[in-house]
């Protein structure tokens, strides 16, 4: 048996017997600190296995400390790789209480993990527009204008980086920054995909137009009106073609694209629906109706991973 010395709360001096484990992170547990976690200013606190995980590989934000939760069978898999990674940056390592770190996060699902963080912005809409649409045919940028719900957001956010989007586009005005929640959403997916912002959209929809891509709006289930009173085609997503670079603009939650985004689309897509709906259930939340959509488009790209009967991915050329 050995005596290990700990810091308490008020500063006093601790002294703990504990016995050397065989089980992962048992010694790295040994080292952890009690603390009272006193707040930190000017940062915010990302919750979550994988986003603070995520976070710590990209190196994106500045990671004042992390907060780490351990059980009784001490730290093993991603949990030993972030005590790993954070020691070896030299990041103080925190052991908060259960309650306290309930408390600290809001009570949101953290599954034992935070850390405190300097907020992720996105970059600059100028850096996206220099690509060139000859590079690719099948390019697919995702744009979303005026999403609000963080968990919609990291929704389409997580869908988009699993199906292979190139890029994405917000638009600066009446949308959610990206925040914890929205990283926690997407699964840390924000931690490490490219997302840009811009002021102007229906100018950058119409600069991208001009340069050559397919600029496709999207609509719920439209009723007879709608398919007539409308002036820019419609068209089911299983029926669209991708042949050209294109840009998929996706509206608010509530209204959808507004009447400036609707002008700067091409093409509008539905997800069209399987039988009758009764009114206030003809429409999908964005983020399925992303999911469906991007996979929809992204399935016709060469060298889509496609399952064999046997269970095994092979390359679809």
């Amino acid at each position: 048996m050995r005596l290990l010395w700990t810091v308490g709360c008020f500063g006093r001096l601790t002294a703990r017997h504990f016995s050397p484990v065989a089980r992962p992170g048992g010694e790295e547990l040994s080292r952890l600190l009690l603390d009272d976690l006193p707040p930190t200013q000017r940062l915010e606190r990302l919750f979550g296995l994988f986003p603070c995980l995520l976070a710590l590989r990209a190196s994106r934000r500045r990671v004042a400390r992390l907060l780490l939760q351990a059980g009784k069978a001490g730290l093993q898999g991603e949990r030993a790789e972030l005590l790993r990674v954070a020691e070896a940056r030299g990041i103080p390592v925190l052991r908060p209480r259960r309650q306290k770190l309930d408390a600290l996060c809001g009570h949101h699902v953290h599954q034992g993990v935070c850390m405190d963080v300097s907020p992720l912005r996105p970059r600059l809409c100028d850096e996206a527009a220099e690509a060139n649409p000859g590079d690719d045919p099948q390019q697919l940028w995702l744009v979303l204008e005026g999403l609000q719900d963080p968990r919609n957001l990291g929704a389409v956010l997580r869908s988009a980086h699993f199906l292979g989007v190139d890029r994405v586009i917000i638009s600066r005005r009446n949308s959610c920054p990206l925040t914890p929640v929205v990283s926690k959403a997407s699964a840390g997916a924000v931690e490490v995909m490219d997302v840009f912002a811009t002021s102007d959209l229906a100018g950058f929809l119409k600069t991208k137009a001009q340069q050559g891509w397919l600029v496709v709006g999207t609509v719920g289930c439209p009723g007879p009106e709608i398919s007539h009173s409308s002036k820019v085609p419609i068209t089911s997503c299983l029926e669209f073609v991708w042949d050209r670079p294109t840009l998929l603009v996706l509206g608010n939650e509530g209204s959808g694209l507004s009447q400036e985004g609707l002008a700067s689309c091409q093409l509008l897509l539905t997800v069209l629906p399987r039988r009758h709906l009764p009114p206030g259930l003809e429409s999908l939340n964005v983020s399925v109706a992303t999911g469906i959509l991007l996979h929809s488009i992204c399935s016709q790209k060469k060298s889509f991973p496609v399952q064999t009967e046997k269970g095994q991915l092979l390359q679809d050329t």
